[in-house]
Protein backbone atom coordinates (compact mmCIF):
# COMPACT_ATOMS: atom_id res chain seq x y z
CA UNK A 1 0.00 0.00 0.00
CA UNK A 2 0.88 3.20 -0.92
CA UNK A 3 1.48 6.02 1.80
CA UNK A 4 0.22 9.55 1.24
CA UNK A 5 2.99 12.09 1.74
CA UNK A 6 0.66 13.64 4.42
CA UNK A 7 0.61 10.63 6.36
CA UNK A 8 1.48 12.15 10.02
CA UNK A 9 4.20 10.14 11.71
CA UNK A 10 1.19 8.58 14.10
CA UNK A 11 -0.68 7.12 10.82
CA UNK A 12 2.62 5.98 9.05
CA UNK A 13 3.40 3.74 12.30
CA UNK A 14 -0.45 2.60 12.38
CA UNK A 15 -0.19 1.72 8.75
CA UNK A 16 2.99 0.04 9.57
CA UNK A 17 2.07 -2.10 12.60
CA UNK A 18 -0.72 -3.43 10.23
CA UNK A 19 1.42 -3.70 7.63
CA UNK A 20 3.25 -6.25 10.08
CA UNK A 21 -0.31 -8.07 11.81
CA UNK A 22 -1.45 -8.81 7.74
CA UNK A 23 1.82 -10.33 7.37
CA UNK A 24 1.21 -12.67 10.20
CA UNK A 25 -2.26 -13.56 8.80
CA UNK A 26 -0.39 -14.14 5.39
CA UNK A 27 1.65 -16.61 7.69
CA UNK A 28 -1.44 -18.33 9.16
CA UNK A 29 -3.62 -18.68 5.83
CA UNK A 30 -0.23 -20.62 3.97
CA UNK A 31 -0.55 -22.83 7.21
CA UNK A 32 -4.15 -23.51 6.15
CA UNK A 33 -6.13 -21.63 9.07
CA UNK A 34 -7.70 -19.26 6.67
CA UNK A 35 -9.02 -20.27 3.41
CA UNK A 36 -7.21 -19.54 -0.13
CA UNK A 37 -9.11 -16.30 -0.52
CA UNK A 38 -9.83 -15.08 2.58
CA UNK A 39 -13.41 -15.42 2.77
CA UNK A 40 -15.15 -16.39 6.32
CA UNK A 41 -18.36 -17.08 8.17
CA UNK A 42 -18.49 -16.08 11.83
CA UNK A 43 -18.87 -18.42 14.34
CA UNK A 44 -21.88 -16.86 16.11
CA UNK A 45 -23.55 -20.45 17.34
CA UNK A 46 -22.80 -23.89 16.86
CA UNK A 47 -23.79 -25.90 14.97
CA UNK A 48 -24.00 -23.15 12.41
CA UNK A 49 -27.56 -21.30 12.28
CA UNK A 50 -28.21 -22.28 8.59
CA UNK A 51 -27.62 -25.65 8.97
CA UNK A 52 -29.97 -27.10 11.37
CA UNK A 53 -32.42 -29.91 10.56
CA UNK A 54 -36.54 -29.77 11.20
CA UNK A 55 -37.21 -30.40 14.66
CA UNK A 56 -40.72 -30.68 16.40
CA UNK A 57 -41.71 -28.88 19.80
CA UNK A 58 -41.96 -31.82 21.61
CA UNK A 59 -38.86 -33.14 20.20
CA UNK A 60 -37.03 -29.86 21.67
CA UNK A 61 -38.76 -29.61 25.14
CA UNK A 62 -38.46 -33.74 25.50
CA UNK A 63 -36.53 -34.20 28.99
CA UNK A 64 -36.09 -30.50 29.61
CA UNK A 65 -35.67 -28.30 33.13
CA UNK A 66 -35.55 -25.41 33.97
CA UNK A 67 -31.79 -24.58 35.69
CA UNK A 68 -32.14 -24.66 39.51
CA UNK A 69 -32.31 -20.78 39.40
CA UNK A 70 -34.86 -20.10 37.22
CA UNK A 71 -32.63 -17.04 35.35
CA UNK A 72 -33.37 -16.92 31.65
CA UNK A 73 -31.59 -14.39 29.27
CA UNK A 74 -34.37 -12.95 26.94
CA UNK A 75 -33.94 -12.25 23.56
CA UNK A 76 -37.02 -10.48 21.09
CA UNK A 77 -36.61 -10.30 17.65
CA UNK A 78 -38.71 -7.25 15.79
CA UNK A 79 -38.30 -7.78 11.76
CA UNK A 80 -39.25 -4.00 10.65
CA UNK A 81 -36.78 -1.44 9.20
CA UNK A 82 -37.33 1.42 6.79
CA UNK A 83 -35.12 -0.11 4.38
CA UNK A 84 -33.16 -2.40 3.99
CA UNK A 85 -29.50 -2.33 4.42
CA UNK A 86 -26.65 -3.86 1.72
CA UNK A 87 -24.85 -6.59 4.41
CA UNK A 88 -28.02 -7.96 6.28
CA UNK A 89 -28.94 -11.12 5.99
CA UNK A 90 -32.38 -11.08 7.88
CA UNK A 91 -35.91 -11.13 6.43
CA UNK A 92 -37.84 -7.75 7.59
CA UNK A 93 -40.72 -5.79 6.07
CA UNK A 94 -40.05 -2.09 5.32
CA UNK A 95 -41.25 1.03 5.45
CA UNK A 96 -44.42 1.91 8.23
CA UNK A 97 -46.20 -1.39 8.46
CA UNK A 98 -48.38 0.03 11.28
CA UNK A 99 -50.97 -2.15 10.65
CA UNK A 100 -48.44 -5.51 10.54
CA UNK A 101 -46.41 -4.04 13.94
CA UNK A 102 -49.96 -4.28 15.91
CA UNK A 103 -50.25 -7.96 14.52
CA UNK A 104 -46.76 -9.09 15.40
CA UNK A 105 -47.38 -7.80 19.16
CA UNK A 106 -50.44 -9.45 19.34
CA UNK A 107 -48.84 -12.77 17.69
CA UNK A 108 -45.32 -12.02 20.19
CA UNK A 109 -47.56 -11.88 23.57
CA UNK A 110 -48.98 -15.14 22.55
CA UNK A 111 -45.78 -16.60 21.88
CA UNK A 112 -44.49 -15.64 25.30
CA UNK A 113 -47.51 -17.26 27.10
CA UNK A 114 -47.11 -20.33 25.18
CA UNK A 115 -43.89 -20.54 25.98
CA UNK A 116 -44.68 -20.13 29.62
CA UNK A 117 -46.84 -22.72 29.76
CA UNK A 118 -44.64 -25.15 28.34
CA UNK A 119 -42.13 -24.40 30.53
CA UNK A 120 -44.52 -24.23 33.63
CA UNK A 121 -44.20 -21.58 35.08
CA UNK A 122 -45.93 -17.89 35.61
CA UNK A 123 -43.37 -15.07 34.89
CA UNK A 124 -39.53 -15.26 33.15
CA UNK A 125 -37.17 -14.58 35.55
CA UNK A 126 -34.69 -12.74 33.53
CA UNK A 127 -30.95 -12.80 34.10
CA UNK A 128 -30.22 -9.98 31.06
CA UNK A 129 -32.98 -8.93 28.13
CA UNK A 130 -31.28 -7.86 24.36
CA UNK A 131 -34.46 -6.48 22.33
CA UNK A 132 -33.11 -6.55 18.44
CA UNK A 133 -33.76 -6.62 15.32
CA UNK A 134 -34.30 -5.37 12.01
CA UNK A 135 -34.96 -2.35 14.02
CA UNK A 136 -36.92 -2.93 17.41
CA UNK A 137 -37.37 0.80 17.69
CA UNK A 138 -38.95 1.49 14.45
CA UNK A 139 -42.22 0.85 16.09
CA UNK A 140 -44.13 4.19 17.27
CA UNK A 141 -43.84 4.98 20.33
CA UNK A 142 -47.36 3.70 21.57
CA UNK A 143 -46.42 0.60 19.92
CA UNK A 144 -43.39 0.67 21.89
CA UNK A 145 -45.07 1.45 25.15
CA UNK A 146 -48.00 -1.42 24.16
CA UNK A 147 -44.72 -4.11 23.75
CA UNK A 148 -43.11 -3.22 26.93
CA UNK A 149 -46.07 -3.16 29.51
CA UNK A 150 -47.25 -6.69 27.87
CA UNK A 151 -43.42 -7.81 27.93
CA UNK A 152 -42.59 -6.29 31.53
CA UNK A 153 -45.80 -8.04 33.17
CA UNK A 154 -44.89 -11.09 32.07
CA UNK A 155 -40.87 -11.27 32.78
CA UNK A 156 -39.60 -10.78 36.55
CA UNK A 157 -37.12 -7.88 36.41
CA UNK A 158 -35.85 -8.43 39.88
CA UNK A 159 -32.50 -10.26 39.07
CA UNK A 160 -32.09 -8.39 35.64
CA UNK A 161 -28.40 -7.13 35.28
CA UNK A 162 -29.00 -5.24 31.81
CA UNK A 163 -31.52 -4.71 29.51
CA UNK A 164 -30.29 -3.84 26.23
CA UNK A 165 -32.07 -2.37 23.26
CA UNK A 166 -30.06 -2.81 19.80
CA UNK A 167 -31.47 0.49 17.95
CA UNK A 168 -31.20 2.13 14.70
CA UNK A 169 -29.73 6.05 15.26
CA UNK A 170 -33.04 7.96 12.94
CA UNK A 171 -35.17 6.53 15.14
CA UNK A 172 -33.58 8.25 18.22
CA UNK A 173 -34.17 12.18 17.14
CA UNK A 174 -36.47 14.57 17.10
CA UNK A 175 -39.53 14.79 19.26
CA UNK A 176 -40.66 10.74 18.89
CA UNK A 177 -37.30 9.54 18.88
CA UNK A 178 -36.63 11.19 22.30
CA UNK A 179 -40.17 10.19 23.46
CA UNK A 180 -39.22 6.41 22.87
CA UNK A 181 -35.41 7.03 24.70
CA UNK A 182 -38.04 7.85 27.88
CA UNK A 183 -40.59 5.11 27.59
CA UNK A 184 -37.69 2.70 27.09
CA UNK A 185 -35.69 4.16 30.15
CA UNK A 186 -38.66 4.34 31.97
CA UNK A 187 -39.81 0.37 31.63
CA UNK A 188 -36.24 -0.64 32.34
CA UNK A 189 -33.89 -0.46 29.59
CA UNK A 190 -30.11 0.80 30.48
CA UNK A 191 -28.11 0.20 27.78
CA UNK A 192 -28.27 0.93 23.89
CA UNK A 193 -26.44 -0.82 20.74
CA UNK A 194 -26.75 1.78 18.03
CA UNK A 195 -25.88 0.74 14.91
CA UNK A 196 -24.06 3.73 13.04
CA UNK A 197 -21.64 1.41 10.32
CA UNK A 198 -20.17 4.09 9.36
CA UNK A 199 -19.60 7.71 10.34
CA UNK A 200 -18.80 9.21 6.61
CA UNK A 201 -21.87 9.64 4.54
CA UNK A 202 -20.37 8.21 1.17
CA UNK A 203 -19.96 4.77 3.19
CA UNK A 204 -23.15 4.81 4.50
CA UNK A 205 -25.17 5.37 1.37
CA UNK A 206 -22.92 2.54 0.12
CA UNK A 207 -24.77 0.01 2.69
CA UNK A 208 -27.97 2.03 2.36
CA UNK A 209 -28.49 3.08 5.51
CA UNK A 210 -31.37 5.06 6.20
CA UNK A 211 -29.25 7.83 8.01
CA UNK A 212 -26.29 9.94 7.91
CA UNK A 213 -23.21 10.91 9.89
CA UNK A 214 -24.93 13.53 11.81
CA UNK A 215 -28.26 11.60 12.59
CA UNK A 216 -25.69 9.08 14.36
CA UNK A 217 -23.70 11.73 16.30
CA UNK A 218 -27.17 13.25 17.45
CA UNK A 219 -28.72 9.69 18.14
CA UNK A 220 -25.77 9.20 20.81
CA UNK A 221 -25.78 12.82 22.25
CA UNK A 222 -29.16 12.20 22.81
CA UNK A 223 -28.77 8.91 23.84
CA UNK A 224 -26.41 9.76 26.42
CA UNK A 225 -28.27 12.82 28.06
CA UNK A 226 -30.83 10.27 29.33
CA UNK A 227 -27.81 8.28 30.71
CA UNK A 228 -28.21 5.38 28.96
CA UNK A 229 -24.61 3.42 28.61
CA UNK A 230 -23.69 3.05 25.57
CA UNK A 231 -22.40 0.36 22.56
CA UNK A 232 -22.24 1.90 19.30
CA UNK A 233 -21.28 -0.40 16.14
CA UNK A 234 -19.34 -0.02 12.87
CA UNK A 235 -18.56 -2.42 9.98
CA UNK A 236 -15.35 -2.75 8.20
CA UNK A 237 -14.93 -4.21 4.93
CA UNK A 238 -17.86 -2.80 2.78
CA UNK A 239 -18.11 -1.17 -0.56
CA UNK A 240 -16.77 2.45 -0.42
CA UNK A 241 -14.28 1.63 2.36
CA UNK A 242 -10.98 2.63 2.19
CA UNK A 243 -7.65 2.45 4.71
CA UNK A 244 -8.32 6.60 4.13
CA UNK A 245 -11.77 6.68 5.08
CA UNK A 246 -11.78 4.22 7.28
CA UNK A 247 -9.12 5.54 9.94
CA UNK A 248 -11.51 8.61 9.46
CA UNK A 249 -14.02 7.25 10.89
CA UNK A 250 -12.31 5.58 13.71
CA UNK A 251 -10.37 8.92 14.56
CA UNK A 252 -13.99 10.53 14.64
CA UNK A 253 -15.47 7.73 16.72
CA UNK A 254 -13.12 7.56 19.70
CA UNK A 255 -14.12 11.02 20.50
CA UNK A 256 -17.83 10.28 20.77
CA UNK A 257 -19.06 10.41 23.96
CA UNK A 258 -19.76 6.47 24.49
CA UNK A 259 -18.70 3.43 26.41
CA UNK A 260 -18.40 0.67 24.40
CA UNK A 261 -17.21 0.48 20.52
CA UNK A 262 -17.95 -2.87 18.69
CA UNK A 263 -16.18 -3.71 14.85
CA UNK A 264 -17.93 -6.02 12.36
CA UNK A 265 -15.93 -7.15 9.56
CA UNK A 266 -18.67 -7.29 6.05
CA UNK A 267 -20.26 -11.05 6.26
CA UNK A 268 -20.48 -11.19 2.69
CA UNK A 269 -21.75 -14.82 3.10
CA UNK A 270 -25.47 -15.39 4.37
CA UNK A 271 -25.58 -16.08 8.25
CA UNK A 272 -29.22 -16.18 8.64
CA UNK A 273 -32.34 -16.75 6.18
CA UNK A 274 -32.09 -14.22 3.59
CA UNK A 275 -29.25 -13.46 1.10
CA UNK A 276 -28.50 -9.89 1.58
CA UNK A 277 -28.09 -7.67 -1.83
CA UNK A 278 -24.15 -7.64 -0.47
CA UNK A 279 -24.21 -11.28 -2.01
CA UNK A 280 -25.63 -10.18 -5.27
CA UNK A 281 -23.28 -7.06 -5.56
CA UNK A 282 -20.10 -9.32 -4.74
CA UNK A 283 -20.84 -11.61 -7.57
CA UNK A 284 -21.83 -8.75 -9.92
CA UNK A 285 -18.61 -6.53 -9.60
CA UNK A 286 -15.83 -8.35 -6.84
CA UNK A 287 -13.40 -5.96 -7.08
CA UNK A 288 -16.01 -3.35 -5.52
CA UNK A 289 -15.51 -5.03 -1.99
CA UNK A 290 -12.09 -4.22 -0.47
CA UNK A 291 -9.68 -6.98 -0.55
CA UNK A 292 -8.73 -9.39 2.16
CA UNK A 293 -5.14 -7.64 2.51
CA UNK A 294 -7.05 -4.42 3.24
CA UNK A 295 -9.98 -5.72 4.94
CA UNK A 296 -7.04 -7.10 7.83
CA UNK A 297 -5.52 -4.23 7.72
CA UNK A 298 -8.42 -2.04 8.77
CA UNK A 299 -9.09 -4.30 11.37
CA UNK A 300 -5.73 -3.72 12.67
CA UNK A 301 -5.62 0.18 12.36
CA UNK A 302 -8.86 0.35 14.28
CA UNK A 303 -7.59 -1.80 17.21
CA UNK A 304 -4.48 0.01 17.32
CA UNK A 305 -6.52 3.40 17.07
CA UNK A 306 -8.88 2.30 19.62
CA UNK A 307 -5.80 1.11 21.78
CA UNK A 308 -4.21 4.63 22.23
CA UNK A 309 -7.46 6.35 23.28
CA UNK A 310 -7.67 3.79 26.06
CA UNK A 311 -10.01 1.14 24.62
CA UNK A 312 -9.29 -2.48 25.29
CA UNK A 313 -10.99 -5.48 23.64
CA UNK A 314 -13.35 -6.92 26.36
CA UNK A 315 -15.65 -9.34 24.61
CA UNK A 316 -14.47 -10.33 20.81
CA UNK A 317 -14.49 -7.68 18.99
CA UNK A 318 -16.36 -5.05 21.55
CA UNK A 319 -13.70 -2.34 22.81
CA UNK A 320 -14.16 -0.64 26.02
CA UNK A 321 -12.61 1.84 28.51
CA UNK A 322 -13.58 -0.12 31.36
CA UNK A 323 -14.32 -3.92 31.69
CA UNK A 324 -17.71 -3.80 33.60
CA UNK A 325 -18.87 -2.04 29.91
CA UNK A 326 -20.51 -5.58 27.94
CA UNK A 327 -22.76 -7.42 26.53
CA UNK A 328 -24.70 -9.15 29.69
CA UNK A 329 -26.63 -10.90 27.46
CA UNK A 330 -23.55 -12.14 24.99
CA UNK A 331 -21.92 -13.26 27.51
CA UNK A 332 -23.90 -15.51 29.52
CA UNK A 333 -25.20 -16.97 26.66
CA UNK A 334 -21.70 -17.17 24.86
CA UNK A 335 -19.30 -17.50 27.58
CA UNK A 336 -20.81 -18.86 30.37
CA UNK A 337 -23.31 -20.74 28.49
CA UNK A 338 -26.17 -20.19 30.77
CA UNK A 339 -30.30 -21.16 29.05
CA UNK A 340 -31.83 -18.08 27.00
CA UNK A 341 -34.85 -18.23 25.38
CA UNK A 342 -36.17 -15.99 22.31
CA UNK A 343 -39.08 -14.76 20.76
CA UNK A 344 -40.64 -13.60 17.54
CA UNK A 345 -39.17 -14.24 13.80
CA UNK A 346 -35.49 -16.08 13.46
CA UNK A 347 -35.41 -15.75 16.80
CA UNK A 348 -33.65 -18.66 19.06
CA UNK A 349 -33.61 -20.23 22.29
CA UNK A 350 -30.20 -21.89 23.70
CA UNK A 351 -30.90 -24.50 26.15
CA UNK A 352 -28.25 -26.17 27.89
CA UNK A 353 -27.79 -29.18 25.55
CA UNK A 354 -30.35 -27.65 22.82
CA UNK A 355 -30.90 -25.16 20.80
CA UNK A 356 -34.04 -24.08 19.09
CA UNK A 357 -34.59 -22.13 15.96
CA UNK A 358 -37.94 -19.84 15.12
CA UNK A 359 -39.60 -19.82 11.47
CA UNK A 360 -38.62 -17.55 9.24
CA UNK A 361 -41.61 -17.51 7.30
CA UNK A 362 -44.04 -14.53 8.73
CA UNK A 363 -47.30 -16.63 7.74
CA UNK A 364 -45.86 -19.65 9.47
CA UNK A 365 -45.20 -17.64 11.97
CA UNK A 366 -48.70 -16.39 12.24
CA UNK A 367 -50.13 -19.23 11.66
CA UNK A 368 -48.80 -20.58 14.12
CA UNK A 369 -49.44 -18.66 17.23
CA UNK A 370 -53.03 -18.59 16.00
CA UNK A 371 -53.06 -22.74 16.91
CA UNK A 372 -51.50 -22.12 20.08
CA UNK A 373 -48.02 -23.67 18.85
CA UNK A 374 -44.53 -22.42 19.21
CA UNK A 375 -43.58 -21.01 15.99
CA UNK A 376 -40.08 -23.39 16.03
CA UNK A 377 -38.89 -25.02 12.76
CA UNK A 378 -35.29 -26.36 13.12
CA UNK A 379 -33.32 -26.98 15.99
CA UNK A 380 -30.84 -29.74 17.51
CA UNK A 381 -30.80 -31.65 20.72
CA UNK A 382 -27.09 -32.00 20.64
CA UNK A 383 -25.01 -35.81 20.95
CA UNK A 384 -21.92 -36.01 23.60
CA UNK A 385 -19.87 -34.81 20.59
CA UNK A 386 -21.77 -31.99 19.35
CA UNK A 387 -21.87 -30.45 23.22
CA UNK A 388 -18.32 -30.95 23.32
CA UNK A 389 -17.89 -28.58 20.34
CA UNK A 390 -20.46 -26.22 21.37
CA UNK A 391 -19.17 -25.80 24.79
CA UNK A 392 -15.58 -25.31 23.20
CA UNK A 393 -15.96 -22.84 20.18
CA UNK A 394 -18.57 -20.28 22.05
CA UNK A 395 -16.57 -19.30 25.01
CA UNK A 396 -13.43 -19.52 23.06
CA UNK A 397 -14.54 -17.43 20.70
CA UNK A 398 -16.08 -14.93 22.71
CA UNK A 399 -14.17 -14.63 26.25
CA UNK A 400 -12.43 -17.81 27.30
CA UNK A 401 -12.89 -21.48 27.97
CA UNK A 402 -13.11 -22.21 31.87
CA UNK A 403 -12.38 -26.08 32.68
CA UNK A 404 -14.75 -26.33 35.38
CA UNK A 405 -17.66 -25.30 33.42
CA UNK A 406 -16.92 -26.70 30.24
CA UNK A 407 -16.84 -30.28 32.15
CA UNK A 408 -19.76 -29.15 33.73
CA UNK A 409 -22.05 -28.64 30.55
CA UNK A 410 -20.16 -31.62 28.82
CA UNK A 411 -19.41 -34.37 31.81
CA UNK A 412 -16.01 -34.64 30.62
CA UNK A 413 -12.49 -32.84 31.27
CA UNK A 414 -11.47 -30.64 28.59
CA UNK A 415 -7.32 -31.79 29.22
CA UNK A 416 -9.03 -34.83 27.32
CA UNK A 417 -10.11 -33.88 24.39
CA UNK A 418 -8.82 -31.99 21.26
CA UNK A 419 -4.95 -32.32 22.37
CA UNK A 420 -3.48 -32.77 18.73
CA UNK A 421 -5.59 -29.40 17.84
CA UNK A 422 -4.70 -27.14 21.07
CA UNK A 423 -1.43 -28.27 20.54
CA UNK A 424 -0.82 -26.99 17.36
CA UNK A 425 -2.49 -23.27 18.26
CA UNK A 426 -0.34 -23.13 20.56
CA UNK A 427 2.89 -23.94 18.84
CA UNK A 428 1.21 -21.24 16.33
CA UNK A 429 0.87 -18.54 18.83
CA UNK A 430 -3.30 -18.75 18.46
CA UNK A 431 -3.90 -19.84 22.64
CA UNK A 432 -2.54 -19.93 25.79
CA UNK A 433 -3.95 -22.49 28.51
CA UNK A 434 -3.78 -23.14 32.08
CA UNK A 435 -5.26 -25.72 34.47
CA UNK A 436 -7.94 -23.29 34.48
CA UNK A 437 -8.83 -22.32 31.45
CA UNK A 438 -8.29 -21.50 27.66
CA UNK A 439 -7.85 -18.35 26.00
CA UNK A 440 -7.05 -16.62 22.76
CA UNK A 441 -3.68 -14.58 22.64
CA UNK A 442 -3.84 -11.07 20.66
CA UNK A 443 -2.86 -12.85 17.43
CA UNK A 444 -5.63 -15.71 18.04
CA UNK A 445 -7.90 -12.77 18.95
CA UNK A 446 -7.64 -11.63 15.71
CA UNK A 447 -8.40 -14.35 14.04
CA UNK A 448 -10.99 -15.94 16.50
CA UNK A 449 -13.36 -16.99 14.06
CA UNK A 450 -10.92 -19.26 12.27
CA UNK A 451 -9.20 -20.61 15.25
CA UNK A 452 -12.43 -21.55 17.39
CA UNK A 453 -13.17 -23.31 13.32
CA UNK A 454 -11.07 -26.11 14.49
CA UNK A 455 -13.32 -27.31 16.80
CA UNK A 456 -16.26 -27.59 14.24
CA UNK A 457 -16.66 -31.20 12.98
CA UNK A 458 -15.89 -31.74 9.15
CA UNK A 459 -19.74 -31.42 8.20
CA UNK A 460 -20.18 -28.22 10.04
CA UNK A 461 -16.73 -26.23 8.51
CA UNK A 462 -17.60 -23.37 6.73
CA UNK A 463 -16.00 -24.67 3.62
CA UNK A 464 -14.61 -27.65 1.60
CA UNK A 465 -11.16 -29.42 2.42
CA UNK A 466 -10.02 -27.81 -0.51
CA UNK A 467 -10.40 -24.50 0.25
CA UNK A 468 -7.67 -24.32 2.60
CA UNK A 469 -3.71 -24.62 2.11
CA UNK A 470 -2.32 -28.26 3.53
CA UNK A 471 -0.75 -26.95 5.88
CA UNK A 472 -0.14 -28.09 9.56
CA UNK A 473 -4.09 -25.66 10.56
CA UNK A 474 -5.71 -27.50 7.94
CA UNK A 475 -8.94 -27.84 10.09
CA UNK A 476 -9.82 -30.84 8.78
CA UNK A 477 -6.83 -32.78 10.31
CA UNK A 478 -7.30 -34.70 13.35
CA UNK A 479 -11.11 -34.07 13.28
CA UNK A 480 -12.84 -37.33 13.66
CA UNK A 481 -14.40 -38.12 16.72
CA UNK A 482 -12.00 -40.95 17.84
CA UNK A 483 -9.54 -38.49 17.24
CA UNK A 484 -11.03 -35.40 18.93
CA UNK A 485 -12.47 -36.69 21.63
CA UNK A 486 -11.01 -39.67 22.29
CA UNK A 487 -7.63 -39.18 23.18
CA UNK A 488 -6.86 -38.46 27.28
CA UNK A 489 -3.83 -37.19 28.80
CA UNK A 490 -2.43 -34.60 31.69
CA UNK A 491 -3.14 -30.85 31.10
CA UNK A 492 -0.84 -29.00 28.88
CA UNK A 493 0.87 -26.10 30.24
CA UNK A 494 2.79 -24.90 27.57
CA UNK A 495 2.45 -21.51 27.02
CA UNK A 496 0.35 -20.93 30.54
CA UNK A 497 -1.71 -17.83 31.76
CA UNK A 498 -0.12 -16.64 34.40
CA UNK A 499 -1.74 -17.28 37.80
CA UNK A 500 -2.46 -13.45 38.66
CA UNK A 501 -4.27 -13.01 35.11
CA UNK A 502 -6.86 -14.99 35.65
CA UNK A 503 -7.34 -13.99 39.38
CA UNK A 504 -7.50 -10.06 38.37
CA UNK A 505 -10.46 -10.85 35.59
CA UNK A 506 -13.68 -9.67 37.18
CA UNK A 507 -15.66 -11.81 34.93
CA UNK A 508 -14.07 -14.65 36.59
CA UNK A 509 -16.87 -15.06 38.23
CA UNK A 510 -19.74 -14.99 35.66
CA UNK A 511 -21.13 -12.01 36.82
CA UNK A 512 -19.44 -8.42 37.83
Amino acid sequence: MQLKENCSGDCREILAGAMQRLHEIKKLQAAGLICHDGDFVPSVHYPPITQYAPITEDELFAGYTLPEDELLDIYVHFPFCKQHCTFCHYPVKLGEQTEEKDRYLTALEREMDTYMARLGIGRIKARSILIGGGTPTSLAPEQLERFLRFFCERVDLRQCSQFNYDVDPGTLVGSVGLERLRIMMEYGANRLTIGVQSLDDSVLKAMNRPHDARTAIEAIENSRRFGYQLNIEFIFGHTGETLENWIAVMEKAVTLPVDEIQLYRLKVLPYGDRHGSVVRLRRKDPLSIPPFEDTMMMKQVAIEILRRHGFQENLRRVYSKKKEHYSHYAYNQCCMLYDQVGFGITAFSSLRDRFGLNTQHFDEYYAWIEKGSLPLNRGIVRDREAQVRWATVLPLKNSELRKARFEEVTGIPFDTVFRAKVARLKEFGLIVENQNIVRLTELGAFVADEVVEQFNANEFMPFSSDAYAPGPLHPYADNTPRDALGSTGPPATSGAIPADDVADDPRRCGRP
